[in-house]
């Protein structure tokens, strides 16, 4: 064992706060707290439901609490922020080629975004037959 002292750098705690990449970058792994909680909440309410009509009523009607309102607006941003974010990585994780062009990011963004609309409208279109 060594008898010399090692180098421990010291790190402040707002770090994070300093370069708008790493803020940006913090910001999206911590919304995982958000959505983790928003799971927990539909969670909550299909236990509700498997409870019966008079359960899953009540807990429809804790949602309508301005504390779960609020929450909702904090997770649907947060989980907007994360869908940007992430279509916004999809063309360094994509190289796509075509006769030995490499198709542009903001088509590959663009596709991204389509998919995610088309898949929406179907989902709605589902949940409203």
């Amino acid at each position: 064992m060594s008898k010399r002292k090692p180098y421990i750098r010291k790190l402040e705690t707002n770090w994070w706060l300093k370069t708008g990449f790493y803020t940006r970058y913090m910001l999206r792994e911590g919304s995982c707290i958000f959505i983790t909680l928003y799971s927990l909440i539909l969670t909550w309410g299909i236990f509700n439901l498997s409870q019966g009509e008079s359960s899953f009523n009540m807990w429809l009607d804790t949602l309508q609490n301005p504390f779960f309102i609020i929450l909702h607006l904090i997770v649907l941003i947060f989980a907007l922020y994360h869908s940007i974010t992430w279509f916004a990585l999809a063309p360094k994780a994509i190289a796509l080629w075509v006769k030995g062009t490499r198709i542009e990011d903001s088509v590959i963004i663009a596709t991204h975004y389509a998919a995610f609309a088309i898949v929406t409208v179907l989902c709605l279109l589902i949940i409203t037959l």
